[in-house]
């Protein structure tokens, strides 16, 4: 299995890091133990990891500011992605936050608070907007790509966007990303993956182990197929899960999150199992779960 691939024009390892859960519960505040956050960052750039992608909206502004006081200045060849298109309230909903004015805000806030004068990437996180009148993509990615001239970003994602937005997106903008739900318990994102494939564009799946809002990770553990590759590999489930994806697509980003040192170390390991045809045929009878409503 190869360990590198591209982002873009960017030669980057396949397991990253997700930051999300860094923040407190519900993605909202601080985190419990902001030291033992900063050793599981160190400890990721201690294990090669070159690729961290996190959001202003974490938190807000706690899980950007937490990279920034940990790793900065940065590795010279560490990427670092965000998203945009969302906000926090008071009380930690999501909130879109899509016009071409709040999406320059928010590069400009990522910009400010990782301490860069440039992103990687910058994902368009889709939103749904209720009964307001939604933002053509159209003008959203339009501001990505003057934004993408001015200097301040490198490449263009898109985010939690179905079949018909991902297609318009990609006669829109040089699409370099597309971060979607999707798992070895999760396919619903099958023909995106697909597509993927067609253009050669990285897919980032998140939720890899499956969401932790439908128990996701618990299903991994308790169902007897992946169980059974576990044993045979000497694995854990989340690294047959983890390395299922990486087996799927040459392209296949990881971004696993977690704010443990030792479930880091688990998940980075996960690059060193090598599923046979067997075992994928096999876990290609594993139990879906239905994933979250984009």
């Amino acid at each position: 299995m190869n360990k590198t691939t591209y982002l873009g024009r960017k030669p980057i390892n396949r397991v990253g890091f997700g930051a999300m859960q860094l923040a407190g519960p519900g993605v909202f505040g601080p985190p419990h133990d902001p030291d033992a956050v900063r050793d599981v960052l160190k400890r990721a750039i201690e294990l090669g990891v070159d690729h961290i992608d996190t959001a202003q909206y974490y938190g807000p502004d706690v899980v950007n500011d937490l990279i920034r006081d940990t790793l900065y200045p940065y590795p010279e060849n560490l990427k670092l992605v965000t998203k945009v298109g969302g906000r926090r309230d008071e009380a930690g909903a999501w909130l879109p936050a899509q016009t071409p004015a709040e999406l320059q805000e928010g590069v400009e806030d990522n910009l400010r608070s990782l301490r860069v004068e440039r992103m990687d990437l910058v994902n368009l996180r889709l939103m749904e907007e209720g009964e307001a009148p939604a933002v053509p993509l159209a003008e959203q990615l339009g501001e990505l790509e003057d934004l993408r001239h001015e200097g301040k970003l490198d490449l263009i994602g898109i985010s939690s966007a179905g079949r018909e937005a991902v297609e318009e997106a990609l006669g829109l903008a040089q699409i370099s990303e597309i971060q979607n739900s999707y798992s070895v318990i999760d396919r619903q994102d099958e023909p995106i993956v697909e597509l993927c494939r067609e253009r050669e564009i990285a897919y980032v799946p998140f939720f890899p182990l499956g969401s932790a809002f439908t128990g996701g990770p618990a299903k991994l553990a308790q169902d007897p197929t992946i169980s059974k590759i576990a044993e045979k590999h000497r694995a854990t489930a989340s690294q047959i899960a983890l390395a299922w994806l990486l087996a799927r697509y040459e392209r296949m980003l990881l971004i696993p999150g977690t704010n443990s040192v030792a479930h880091l170390e688990e998940n980075i390991a996960a690059i060193e199992v090598e599923l046979d045809t067997g075992d994928l045929a096999e876990l290609d009878t594993v139990q879906q779960v239905a994933g979250p409503h984009r």
